[in-house]
């Protein structure tokens, strides 16, 4: 059986910032990177659909280590994927990935304080182990085999072409077609306006409004910084306006969600005028920021509903007909194409069985330590980023962390270690405060959070910059052997 250092699991943006830190921090320890598929990328490989891209700055979504140089700092999928092609191969991680190694177990052995991993080749062969002394986890928190698609009535009646964006076609022809995106969210509204230029006609139907806001696509500030500053520090002082500013949008929200919601209908009624009603397509019963903003690059959905080649409507379907869909009000919409934006299936370690000792292991049961590793499980660290900023923010204060880590267990000859709760009550709830359906569906297979640090998970990325990046590794929490 082979044994590494440490085990990576997935080739995505977590996975490949992983291998990177590792690279840099601990040159001496051994490990490879475990992707089930055959290629590098993770979401930005997986998905198809026209139009996609990023819904953060770039600047924030790329690496701290590695500054991003393209313009736009909405970047589309395809730059985002060459990035991280780019930033493997400076590093060379993409020398250390093992493709096809889909993980479909991976247990604790106490007696031998390593992880016995059990692969599931995709090339057919049969089934092998490895093992490791650290095991990480880098694959996000959804279903790559499928989306979450809800039970519509008659739905199997539709005789037109029915496709999920997480199982977009390639070959898919939507010239001189009407299609129908069901959905609000950021998948929805990416699509409706890059769909339009080839479509008769795009309509979006939301079952509830979604806060959106407009930003420029290329940030102003951040080319007049880099005509006069070193690229590397240009970055890092757009990459520190980006993150104050967020976090100052998102307490703002918190503090004064009657402000902020005034604020973003009015830039909303400002892009759009009397085009559409607003008050009834973008007026959300819930407040900011307790689902993730959608952010409108250039204001091109904004665009499409002015000029007419897309429209809005919001209502609920009562029934998929052979021609399109009927809804509660009514109303009939006839589609050639009907796209289901309708979210992700939530899944948190990939699927993967996660056993100590052979007891599987609930994630619903563990609590967090520092929003990356979880009482009562041993050299076990996850990356899970923020929803309310860059997910790429976390996972790089993660993968340091990692790397710092296992550093100081060397050092000290340590095999093991171990967050552990003192006893204390504590009260806990659900690691994410966002109330977005897709994670509510699944918010008790999900992580708890406590009430006080470093088990609760404070999403902000300069509380954690403090106590991760800098702060003491044996802390009186984690307990060594």
């Amino acid at each position: 059986m082979e044994h590494l250092d440490v085990i990576i699991i997935g080739a995505g943006i977590s996975g490949i910032g992983a291998g990177c830190h590792l690279t840099m921090t601990s040159p001496d320890q051994t490990f490879a990177v475990l992707e089930g598929r055959e290629n590098l990328g993770g979401t930005w490989d997986l998905f198809k659909y026209p139009g996609i891209r990023s819904d953060s700055d770039m600047y924030t979504f790329g690496y701290a280590f590695r500054p991003w140089t393209e313009g736009r700092d909405i970047a589309s999928a395809d730059s985002i994927l060459k990035y991280l092609k780019e930033t493997a191969e400076t590093y060379g991680v993409d020398k250390k990935i093992r493709y096809g190694h889909k993980v479909g177990k991976a247990n604790w052995n106490s007696t031998e304080n390593k992880w016995i991993v059990d692969i599931l080749p995709a090339d057919g062969r049969k089934g092998f182990q490895m093992s490791c002394n650290f095991l990480q986890t880098c694959m996000g928190y959804y279903n790559y085999e499928h989306g979450y698609l809800p039970k519509f009535k008659g739905y199997n009646t539709y005789k037109g072409t029915l496709v999920h964006p997480q199982a977009w076609p390639e070959d898919l022809n939507y010239t001189d077609k009407k299609v129908l995106v069901i959905g609000s969210g950021a998948t929805a509204i990416t699509l409706v306006p890059s769909m339009t230029d080839k479509a008769a006609h795009v309509t979006m139907l939301q079952r509830s409004p979604t806060y959106v806001f407009t930003r420029p696509a290329e940030d102003k500030i951040a080319k007049f910084l880099k005509r006069i500053f070193p690229m590397r520090l240009a970055y890092r002082l757009v990459r520190a306006k980006n993150v104050l500013l967020n976090i100052y949008m998102f307490n703002k929200a918190r503090r004064h969600p009657d402000k902020v919601r005034e604020f973003l209908r009015d830039m909303t009624k400002d892009e759009l005028g009397d085009s559409v009603d607003v008050d009834v397509h973008f007026n959300p019963s819930y407040d900011p920021w307790d689902q993730r903003l959608c952010l409108i690059p250039d204001s091109d959905l904004f665009n499409v509903l002015k000029d007419g080649s897309a429209s809005i409507i919001t209502d609920h379907i009562e029934t998929f007909t052979k021609t399109g869909v009927t809804l509660k009000s009514g109303e009939k919409i006839e589609a050639d194409i009907i796209i289901p934006a309708t979210g992700l299936d939530v899944q948190f370690f990939g699927g993967i069985d996660l056993c100590v000792d052979g007891k599987k292991i609930e994630p619903g049961d563990l609590v967090n330590y520092k929003g990356m590793m979880f009482s009562g499980i041993p050299n076990l660290a996850a990356v899970f980023g923020y929803t309310n900023a860059s997910w790429t923010l976390k996972a790089d204060l993660t993968s340091g962390y990692v790397a710092r880590l296992v550093n100081y267990m060397k050092k000290h000859n340590y095999n093991v270690v171990t967050p552990v709760l003192d006893g204390t009550p504590m009260q806990t709830e659900p690691i994410v405060g966002l109330q977005s359906g897709y994670l509510l569906r699944k918010i008790d297979a999900l992580p708890k959070q406590g009430d006080r640090l470093p088990w609760r998970n404070p999403e902000n990325y300069l509380k954690d910059y403090k106590r991760i990046r800098w702060g003491k590794i044996d802390d009186g929490v984690l307990s060594f052997k």
